[in-house]
């Protein structure tokens, strides 16, 4: 890695820039450019400067939807805008704002320890504030979508700064508009959050009910019984109990990219009609499904890749993780390549066993 001449009073560049500890699977990939981003009008500084001109460019915040299948030839922006604040409040809730690359994690931490429920659910769900509508991270239960207010982006390609609220974003289930008309040229530097001032617990997903209960029992036991769980179902938890439930359950059953490279959950959970989901059931009485509002079924991934035997399964130095069939692994020197081998295999055996087509939740560079 070299320094080059930095953009003078605003960006630095540095040439030839390690990404190891950029994405979360730790692949070992290098960019021809990168520029660390502490400020809003780094944006356009950098994107403009000569020796970036006409060069691709890449986004990282913490990397934890990203598959970067070798080396990047253009321009890397690290997202490092800090600060989180509540800007105001109405009849119904408060208003929360965070920068783009505040840890998305310390951030849910940080609005409890401020009173702010809401946000409890998507405790430890890896990556940034900023990635967070991209993906429209979900979990337990609640989606960010939800409890988005509005968000402030730079657009590359006219210089202007904008807010967007959710209709202009057009979320939908782990999908945004940055993800497909604006990738590559809005970069979300804030976003603003609704919380509830009328906040209710949202404690009936299965794994956290029973963690409540076994906590509540004493137990310490994630798989409490049934009849335990039924119980803590029948007590009102606070946010900051759900919050510890849900990063012990997720602690118990994911891996750490810190000690195993991951991007977490790989494969989106397929949604079928009625219809389909019948003719897969009298096939597969063990399906396990989720009705939705619209009359169709979501199917659980996980549970038709380790139908398919790819759980603990590995491919080269990729693997399917041993105890969530839905988290694809660097064992220790794979290649993006490697992962994307992988996850091509399992699509092929999931398609051929049920007729249905996986898709991925990582975006690949």
């Amino acid at each position: 890695m070299s320094e080059t001449a930095s953009v003078p009073g605003s960006v630095l560049f540095l040439a030839d820039y390690p990404l190891r500890a950029h994405n979360t699977f730790g692949f070992d990939v290098r960019a021809k450019l990168a520029c660390r981003i502490e400020r809003e009008d780094q944006l356009l500084a950098a994107v403009r400067d000569p020796r970036a001109a006409g060069l691709p460019r890449l986004v990282l915040g913490g990397g934890s939807n990203v598959v970067l299948t070798r080396d990047f030839a253009g321009l890397v922006l690290l997202i490092a805008l800090r600060g989180r604040r509540v800007v105001g409040e109405d009849a119904d809730a408060w208003l929360v704002e965070a920068a783009a690359g505040e840890n998305w994690h310390e951030f849910v931490a940080w609005t409890l320890a401020h009173g702010l429920p809401g946000l409890e659910n998507l405790a430890l769900i890896p990556g940034t504030v900023g990635a967070a509508p991209i993906q429209n991270i979900g979990a337990y239960g609640l989606e960010m979508a939800e409890r988005f207010a509005s968000l402030r982006a730079v657009d590359l390609a006219s210089g202007e700064t904008v807010e967007m609220d959710a209709s202009a974003c057009r979320f939908g289930y782990r999908d945004s508009f940055f993800k497909r008309e604006g990738r590559d040229r809005f970069v979300i530097t804030s976003v603003r959050f609704r919380l509830p001032k009328a906040w209710t617990p949202r404690a009936g997903y299965a794994d956290v009910a029973r963690e409540l209960a076994a906590r509540q029992h004493g137990s310490g036991n994630v798989y409490g019984s049934a009849a335990a769980a039924a119980d803590a179902a029948a007590t009102t938890p606070g946010a900051q109990a759900i919050f510890d439930a849900v990063v012990r359950v997720r602690r118990a059953k994911l891996p750490d990219p810190l000690t195993l490279g991951n991007a977490g959950s790989f494969f989106k959970n397929p949604v079928v009609d009625a219809a389909q989901f019948d003719a897969l059931l009298e096939r597969e009485p063990a399906l396990v499904s989720y009705p939705q509002p619209d009359g169709r079924v979501k199917l659980a991934a996980g549970w038709l890749i380790d139908r398919c035997g790819w759980k603990g399964r590995t491919l080269g130095a990729a693997a399917v993780h041993d105890r969530q069939a839905l988290v694809l692994v660097n064992r220790g020197g794979a290649t993006g390549a490697d992962v994307l081998a992988l996850a091509t295999a399992i699509q092929r055996d999931v398609a051929g066993r049920f007729g249905i087509d996986l898709e991925p939740e990582p975006i690949f560079i």
